[in-house]
This record gives structure tokens, C-alpha cells and sequence, in this order.
């Protein structure tokens, strides 16, 4: 296999070669053109004072016996004049011998013949015309040399005469081109010892460029082996059938297979980061080591009321400012590498966060920061409903353990009741009013047991996806006669487009009519009953609001405890009800109060698609982790 090196070394070879040759074959040209235009033009200067000296030397027949009035006798008597002349021969004779292109001179008559010629022999002899000198110089160069290296030929340049007004004859001279050959010979060994020594520099040249170019490909192989890691089977197995150039083109399109795959798996690590950071409540920013922001998760937004956009690329400098107490604590933390540890701060929004602030190590030097900001309304929130969960869950395992308790003794007394009532209903009449008071107690105890006993068991969903905003007039509607009997008006609000869930109907029906029917109890003078409901991103919101008295502020964490209520005939049911119900269909309810003014629940509602990428990822979790 041909060598780029090889290749380069004859490419510039043969293009030196290539160019000494054509500017030789200019050079050579231009001065075999130059040459044929000087002999033609000395050429052209001999035959003219030939001319010169024939046309204004006439001889004077006056005297002599020669009729002037005849044209003929005229011709024929300077014709003999002109051959007898001593300057004009000499004049012919001397061209000759100063020039050693003239090949010969003469002077013709008007009848073709030669009146004085250079060869005596040839005076008085028709001189037949030869090819015109002009020839030769129109001709191409290629015709040019064929004409110099060929036969031995000769051309005429000539000139009319003119004696006392009329034509007579002309001067003619014959020019050789083969004096040309030795001269030009003489350019092309020239030109040929340039072109060999051109050649030879040009491989001595070619060979250093080449050194030259392909020299640092070495080190780029080298550079690219260390960036791209041990070189693959597939390159080393290739690097006797490559040069170096082939060889970086190689290890080169392997780094970009490296890139690209690099870039692929990033850029879905990236969307599967976005994806996550979405879901996310906390807002997260992440600084690279010159504290530059790199990632930007959605809250931080809201946190700090910018878009993520253009947060990204700027450093802690330019998003911060020192004349708030966040801007300062994050400013001095960077500037010392000092950790915050959840600080709470007021925002510009007026937004209470709890911010951190952790430095990412690695090998014992700081590589980047995380600055995680939390909502503290937020953080209290789920602390209490982690709280209230746990105390349900408490609560639960209690009533379950309690109902199992009860249930048998209850069984039993019921049993033996029955039997007592049989005993005594012949004896003594009157004990059968006790007897019957006794036995109403007991199984209004049993249904409260069995109440607690279903509140505690684990239901089976049965999910199905509705329209929330049929199903709020559903709750409506049941809730109208009541509402209509308190004098209250229920107003209904929702968007034009569908707002689908994946619930069980019948539960969540029940939660939102607890939460109704509370709304219209808590108006005994009657009012407006708000019930709206709207799109947050992936959660649908049901309201509620009611202009009723409002919650106390000191009872208000107690509010979703079993058996826990404010009413006189309250059973502390229905809104603990409500909050379970919403945990099993992984929604959550809240209210805000104010006292004197009403109350407003919140139905938080994951849509319907949502609960279906969530089912379908846990399902790839899942199987993904079951083993083969």
C-alpha cells in the first residue's frame, strides 16, 4: 500500500516538474517569438533601404537615346541601370554577409526576373516567390519549432517598388529560420538543468514538508489514545494497514463514536434529570466549581422569581444580591467554601424558605455546590401530615386491636342477654324494658366497633376515570336539599375543558360530600357555597368554600382526627374520612380558615394521565427489579 508520505513526495514532485516545465515552455516560446520578430524586422529595414536607395537614385534619360514617352524602353533602360550599378550591388552584398539570417538579396523586376541578385548566376533568371516570413511569425509555437527543426527552408521579406509613380518590382530577401536552432537548443539544455535541479529540490523540499505535516500527527495520535483511552482491537489490528494520517482519521472518527454515544446516553440522563427535577417540590440549584449554575430544577423559579433560563451559565454573583440577608449568607458561604444548614430567609416575593447549602468533594477538593431551597409553609405542611398520618396509622392499629378485643365479649353478652331476656320474660314482666335498654346499647356499641373496624380495613379501589367536574355536580346535587333547607346557595365554578381523574366514584363522592355538607352546616343563616374547580400542571384542584363562621385557630391541627368534632351532633367521622380517602388515591386535602369569615378546602387530584405514567413506571420498577 502507497504511503501518504509517498504520495506527498511525488504529488509535489510532479507538480514542481509540471510547473518548471510550463513556465520553460513560456520562456522558450517568448524568446523564439522575440527572435523570428528581430529578424523580421531587420529583415524589414533591409529590404526598405534597398528600396530607398533604388526609388530616389533614378537615372536621367533625357540625354540619351532612350524614349521617355515610351513606358517599356523607360523600364527596360533603368533595369540596366540599376544592374550596373556599384552601390546598389554593394549594398546587396553586404546585407548578406552582416546578418546570418539573410540567406540572400535581390532586387525583381516587374516580369518576375532578377534585375541584381546576391548570386550572380541567378540575375536575369525569373526568381519564383517563396513563402512569407510572416508565416512563421503568426505561427504557433509548436508550428514554430516544427519549422526550425525541420527541412531547411527559406522565406521572403519583401517590398514593393515604385519609380516615378508606378509599380516596379520589388525588393525581396531571404530569410532563414535555422540559424534559430542552435540558440534555441541552448535555452531548452538550459531549461532541461533547471528542471533537473527543480526536480531534485523538490523531492528534498517535498520531503521535509512532508516530515513537517505529517510529523505532528504523531502527537496527536498520541493525544488522542490518552483522551480516547487503550486503543480498541479494531485500531490496533489497523495500525499496519494505516500511515499516521489514516491512523488519526481513525482513532479521530473513534473519539466521535465516543462523543456522540456519550452525548446520547447525556442527553437522555439530562431528560430523565429534567423529568425528575419537575416533580420535584424542593427547589435545587447545582454550581460547578467556578460556582457557575448548571442546573436549574422548576420551584427555584418561584423561590426566586426568575426563569430557569436565564439563571443557567450565571454565576452565584450575578443571581444573588448582597443587600438581602439570603444574598449575603449564599455570597460569604461561596466565598469562604462554607456549608449553610437550613437557614430560613424571606425572599423578595415575601416567601419564607429554608435554605442549604452543601460543597461537592471529591478527592479532597471541592468540585461543585447543591443549594436546595424548601417552601417552609410546605415543610411544616408535610410535617404535619406525616404527623397526622402516623397518628392514623397509630390509630388504626389501636382500633383494629380494640374492635377484635370488644367484638367477642360483645358476641358473648348479646348471647347470654338473649338467653337472661327468655329466663326472665315469664318471672318478671317488668325486667323486659331494661332488658330491651340493654340490648339497644349493646348493638349500637357493636356498630361502633363494625365503624371502626371498615374505617381501618384496607379497601379495594376501584378506579375508573371520571370528569371531576360531573362528578362536583353529583355532590351538588345531594347536597342540594340540605343546602336548600339552610338557605344556602351552591355556586358552582369550573374550567370549559375536561378535567379528568382516576378515582374510585363512590369514595371520592363521599369525601367531597363531607366536606359539602360540613360547608352548609357551617352557614345556619345561610350564604353562598363556592364549589370550583381547575388545572395545576398535573394535579386537578377542587374548592370548596363556605362563608360560615371559620375554624378556631386552636383546633384547627385536630380538624382530620377521628372522632373529633366540633359539632354537638357531630360523629368526628366525616373529614378524617376525607383525608384517607384522598391518601388512597395518592391526593392530599387542606383548608385554610379564617375565623368569622368561612372556610376553604383544597382537593388535590393527581389527573389522570398522570396516575397512569406513575402506575406504568412503578410497573417497569418493579419488574425490573423482580429477578429472573
Amino acid at each position: 500500500m502507497v504511503r501518504r508520505k509517498t504520495i506527498i513526495v511525488l504529488t509535489i514532485t510532479f507538480m514542481v516538474t509540471l510547473m518548471v516545465t510550463a513556465f520553460s515552455y513560456l520562456y522558450i516560446s517568448q524568446i523564439l517569438r522575440l527572435r523570428i520578430a528581430n529578424a523580421n524586422e531587420s529583415a524589414t529595414q533591409l529590404t526598405r533601404q534597398l528600396a530607398y536607395a533604388v526609388e530616389n537614385d533614378p537615372p536621367d534619360f533625357s540625354s540619351t537615346r532612350v524614349d521617355t514617352t515610351d513606358p517599356i524602353a523607360v523600364r527596360r533602360a533603368i533595369a540596366e541601370y540599376l544592374q550596373t550599378d556599384v552601390d546598389l550591388n554593394n549594398m546587396l552584398q553586404s546585407a548578406r554577409g552582416s546578418w546570418i539570417f539573410v540567406m540572400d538579396a535581390a532586387i525583381i523586376g516587374p516580369d518576375g526576373k532578377a534585375l541584381l541578385h546576391t548570386d550572380s548566376n541567378l540575375v536575369g533568371k525569373e526568381i519564383p516567390p517563396r513563402p512569407d516570413f510572416q508565416r512563421l511569425l503568426s505561427a504557433r509555437f509548436p508550428e514554430q519549432l516544427r519549422i526550425i527543426y525541420g527541412p531547411p527552408s527559406v522565406y521572403d521579406v519583401s517590398y514593393d517598388l515604385h519609380l516615378r509613380g508606378l509599380p516596379f518590382g520589388s525588393v525581396r530577401i531571404g530569410v532563414s529560420p535555422f540559424f534559430l536552432e542552435r540558440e534555441i537548443n541552448l535555452k531548452i539544455m538550459h531549461s532541461l538543468y533547471l528542471s533537473i535541479a527543480a526536480i531534485f529540490a523538490s523531492l528534498i523540499l517535498s520531503a521535509g514538508i512532508s516530515n513537517l505535516a505529517l510529523g505532528p500527527l504523531k502527537e496527536i495520535s498520541r493525544n488522542l489514545d490518552s483522551m480516547a483511552g487503550e486503543e480498541s482491537g479494531e485500531l490496533a489490528s489497523s495500525s499496519s494497514r494505516h500511515d499516521e494520517y489514516g491512523l488519526v482519521t481513525l482513532k479521530i472518527a473513534n473519539l466521535g463514536r465516543q462523543i456522540r454515544d456519550s452525548k446520547e446516553i447525556f442527553s437522555a440522563l439530562k431528560d430523565n434529570v429534567d423529568q425528575l427535577m419537575s416533580k420535584l417540590q424542593d427547589g435545587l440549584m447545582l454550581f460547578t466549581r467556578d460556582c457557575r449554575v448548571v442546573l436549574v430544577s422548576a420551584p427555584v423559579e418561584s423561590f426566586l422569581g426568575r426563569p430557569r433560563g436565564e439563571l443557567l451559565g450565571r454565576t452565584a454573583e450575578q443571581i444573588f444580591d448582597r443587600t438581602s440577608l439570603l444574598g449575603t449568607a449564599l455570597l460569604d458561604a461561596f466565598e469562604r467554601r462554607r456549608p449553610l444548614s437550613q437557614r430560613e430567609f424571606e425572599t423578595a416575593a415575601g416567601k419564607n424558605i429554608q435554605v442549604s447549602l452543601d460543597f461537592v468533594q471529591e478527592k479532597n477538593s471541592q468540585i461543585g455546590a447543591l443549594l436546595i431551597m424548601r417552601d417552609t409553609e410546605s415543610v411544616r405542611r408535610i410535617g404535619d401530615e406525616i404527623e397526622m398520618s402516623r397518628r392514623l396509622s397509630a390509630s388504626g392499629r389501636l382500633t383494629r386491636g380494640v374492635a377484635h378485643e370488644v367484638k367477642n365479649p360483645i358476641n358473648a353478652i348479646v348471647l347470654h342477654l338473649q338467653l337472661l331476656q327468655n329466663k326472665l320474660a315469664q318471672q318478671e314482666p317488668d325486667t323486659r324494658r331494661h332488658m330491651d335498654i340493654i340490648e339497644s346499647e349493646i348493638h349500637r356499641l357493636d356498630r361502633v366497633v363494625q365503624t371502626l373496624v371498615d374505617f381501618t380495613r384496607p379497601r379495594n379501589l376501584h378506579l375508573e376515570n371520571v370528569d371531576l367536574r360531573r362528578l362536583l355536580d353529583d355532590v351538588a346535587q345531594l347536597a342540594a336539599p340540605d343546602a336548600e333547607q339552610h338557605g344556602v346557595t351552591i355556586e358552582r365554578q369550573s374550567s370549559a375543558s375536561p378535567l379528568l381523574v382516576k378515582v374510585d366514584l363512590d369514595l371520592m363522592k363521599q369525601a367531597l360530600l363531607n366536606v359539602v355538607i360540613n360547608g352548609v352546616q357551617a352557614m345556619p343563616q345561610g350564604g353562598p357555597l363556592t364549589i370550583a374547580a381547575r388545572r395545576e400542571d398535573n394535579v386537578i384542584v377542587a374548592e370548596v368554600s363556605d362563608e360560615g363562621g371559620g375554624i378556631p385557630q386552636d383546633v384547627q391541627e385536630k380538624i382530620f382526627e377521628l372522632y373529633y368534632t366540633t359539632k354537638k351532633d357531630g360523629s368526628g367521622i366525616g373529614l378524617a374520612q376525607t383525608y384517607q380517602i384522598l391518601q388512597w388515591h395518592y391526593g392530599s386535602v387542606d383548608f385554610q380558615s379564617t375565623d368569622g369569615r368561612g372556610t376553604t378546602f383544597r382537593f388535590h387530584i393527581p389527573a389522570a394521565e398522570s396516575m397512569e405514567q406513575n402506575a406504568q413506571e412503578y410497573a417497569a420498577e418493579t419488574s425490573a427489579q423482580r429477578p429472573a
